[in-house]
């Protein structure tokens, strides 16, 4: 049991890096510190502890998390008056490469993993009790196969605006896909209970949150790795065999009050016909669906290991899009994967025209340390690489200003995220346009506007 007396004392700086999965990581330690009487400032230079919540998923992330631990190490030798101000790596660089940095960052005082977000106040309390002796390494406290969950009673402290909020309703990944490091990191998929999740959501409802955006590894797997017959790769969503996705969102549906819930990272070798309907008929199921698909072509699938053909894709999206009106598909895809011909990549182009995605996103293929992908033949030229990458782009944002064009002399309902920009339903937080409005209306509420006009991915309303 900490001391309140000495945990009072303790200030600390948190530098939140990554997805959202990621950031909801960083709530739950704030609400730990928080609980055991620390307090948090935003001035790194007050901290006594400062912590370095980090991302790995590709080499763009990894150099960023380093940066910015280099920097938090650099400043702090800057700070005599705080020479002894602890430096704590969290995150997924940690849990992936604790190892390898204690050795090539000693100016860090330990590294801690998914299984110690909890235990923070603890480890705080450790450093700050004595001195590290001359030479000694960091400390290493991260668990090799991570197993936490939170609970809707775990302490967290929401780093979000007061009206939308992200909920982690699983975490870890089964999947087998040969770009990916996830599941090495984060361990198996395992989900929280219906129960659990829709407990969490009627407090955030009842607190005033307007958004609830749904996060996993995979959301549509939710309650799978539960059924007493083990779920198969491709199995899937059926609500007759146990909990699944369909009986989540329809406890959410019953949920008193005015929000919208959103999906995010949905794979698509789990939607079934269940899945359709059951969005369809919950109208406080955002018509937003969040489906990275990575590639169409069937050769690039199967070197990725994704678990779907082509043609499956082709067939679920018309499934979607027939099944749910006025849904706004997003996804993204790979450009540059190992041994992606000139056909590949104009079979892609051609769906990406045929499709007209409301919203994507392209990643030019990362070549990760410890993926299969890795140490795959026929590696595309970085060159190569970016020109795909411009070329989809290019073509993306054509069809992007197309279609927001359609909007214009339409209504539409919106959420105002800030004095004079609000997200339509169409619009994931933080990833996708915005919608122009009046400076006037209340931030945090809905509003219906009138469209008049588009910036390229952003929609203008007015009287």
């Amino acid at each position: 049991m900490s001391d309140p007396s000495t945990s009072s004392l303790i200030k600390v700086g948190l530098i939140s890096l990554g997805c959202a999965k990621n950031l909801v990581d960083s709530e739950i330690m704030v609400g730990h510190l928080q609980k055991a009487g620390m307090s948090m400032t935003r001035d790194a230079g007050q901290a006594d502890v400062v912590i370095v919540n980090t991302c790995s998923f590709i080499d763009a992330a990894k150099e960023e998390s380093l940066a910015a631990i280099l920097e938090a190490n650099r400043a702090r030798r800057m700070r005599k008056r705080r020479s002894n101000q602890k430096l704590i790596v969290a995150g997924c660089m940690s849990q992936r490469f604790a190892g390898e940095m204690q050795a090539s960052l000693p100016e860090v005082d330990a590294f801690i993993g998914l299984d110690q977000i909890t235990e923070i106040p603890a480890i705080i309390e450790r450093l700050c009790g004595h001195d590290r002796k001359a030479n000694s390494p960091p400390e290493n406290f991260v668990t090799e196969r991570p197993a936490f969950i939170p609970d809707y009673d775990t302490p967290r402290f929401r780093l979000t605006p007061a009206h939308f909020a992200y909920v982690k309703i699983a975490e870890g990944c089964n999947h087998p896909c040969t770009f990916c490091i996830i599941p090495r990191m984060r361990g198996r998929h395992r989900s929280r209970t219906v129960e659990s999740v829709v407990e969490e959501a009627r407090r955030l409802v009842a607190e005033g949150v307007k958004e609830l955006n749904l996060i996993s590894q995979d959301t549509t797997y939710f309650g799978m790795d539960r059924w007493e017959q083990k779920a198969g790769p491709r199995q899937p969503v059926d609500s007759s065999r146990g909990d699944s996705l369909c009986v989540l969102l329809r406890e959410l549906q019953k949920i008193e009050g005015e929000f919208w819930v959103r999906l995010l990272y949905t794979h698509p070798a789990h939607w079934s016909d269940e899945l359709i309907e059951t969005i369809s008929e919950c109208d406080k199921v955002a018509r937003y669906i969040d489906m990275p698909l990575q590639h169409i072509s069937d050769p690039m699938l199967e070197m990725m290991q994704r678990e779907t053909s082509g043609q499956h894709i082709r067939d679920l999206i018309r499934k979607i899009r027939s099944g749910i009106p006025g849904i706004a598909l997003r996804t993204t895809f790979i450009a540059g994967f190992p041994g992606e011909t000139d056909e590949d990549f104009e079979t892609l182009l051609d769906f990406i025209q045929d499709v007209r995605f409301e919203r994507l996103g392209i990643f030019r293929y990362s070549q990760e340390e410890g993926t299969r992908a890795a140490k795959l033949p026929r590696q595309v030229h970085p060159k190569v690489k970016e020109a795909r990458w411009h070329k989809a782009m290019a073509l993306q944002h054509d069809i992007a200003e197309e279609i927001s064009r359609s909007f214009v002399g339409r209504e539409l309902k919106v959420l105002v995220e800030k004095s004079g920009v609000a997200r339509s339903h169409a619009d994931a937080p933080e990833i996708d346009g915005s919608v122009f409005v009046d400076e006037d209306l209340p931030v945090g509420k809905f509003a219906t506007v009138k469209i008049t006009g588009c910036r390229e991915y952003d929609l203008v309303a007015g009287e």
